[in-house]
């Protein structure tokens, strides 16, 4: 944490705390406990893996998520980044987490169920596409990376809503992207260099 704090991942008390809060470990396979609290990502089978501390805390940061947020995650996985996120928003903000994989959806319900955390849905579905049945979304985060920002999620932001995503900029090369929908348009900023797993896109 001190590392996360120093290199400038984390600027807010809120984040650091929430991060604290969260126990890391439980959410990645028994055999890599032991590297839970290392700074990088382990894979969580299917797949798929979780993120490194550094990036989750630098996601949150980027998107501004506080007190009372109704948040959209696009890409569940372990359900370790909805947890954070669940801290940051409060009882009286709401994660919606959207996985394609039912069985990694199963795997962090019962996970986040587990921990406590009621402000949580994790629901099985393509996340390109969001989770319209709870829109708009003060802030969205997606933690896979899409070709284009997809127009369905920038439907689903609220006007003065941010949205943190990575896009393959060309193969091989993602850059982090901070979206803010303003009332005259996208104010797009690049951000930094990224490697997630790719969002699947369905026709």
């Amino acid at each position: 944490m001190e590392k996360l704090l120093r290199e400038g991942y984390i600027r807010r008390r809120e984040v650091a705390e929430a991060m604290l809060r969260v126990p890391r470990e439980l959410f990645v396979p028994e055999g890599l406990r032991e590297y839970a609290y290392e700074d990088r990502p382990l894979p969580i089978g299917m797949g798929q893996t979780i993120s490194a501390p550094h990036m989750v805390a630098y996601m949150v940061e980027a998107a501004e998520i506080g007190r009372g947020d109704k948040v959209l995650e696009v890409g569940t996985g372990s359900g370790y980044h909805a947890a954070v996120m669940a801290e940051l928003v409060g009882p009286e903000g709401h994660v919606y987490t959207v996985e394609r994989i039912p069985e990694l959806a199963e795997q962090a319900k019962r996970r986040l169920e587990a921990l406590g955390y009621n402000n949580v849905t994790v629901v099985v579905a393509d996340g390109s596409k969001g989770y319209p049945p709870a829109a708009p979304y003060d802030k969205i985060v997606v933690t896979a990376a899409a070709r284009r920002i997809p127009p369905e999620l920038v439907r689903q932001l609220k006007v003065g809503g941010i949205m943190v995503i990575p896009v393959e900029e060309e193969p091989g090369y993602q850059v982090l992207y901070k979206v803010v929908k303003k009332p005259e348009g996208l104010e797009v900023v690049r951000l930094l260099p990224v490697a997630f797993v790719p969002l699947i896109e369905e026709e």
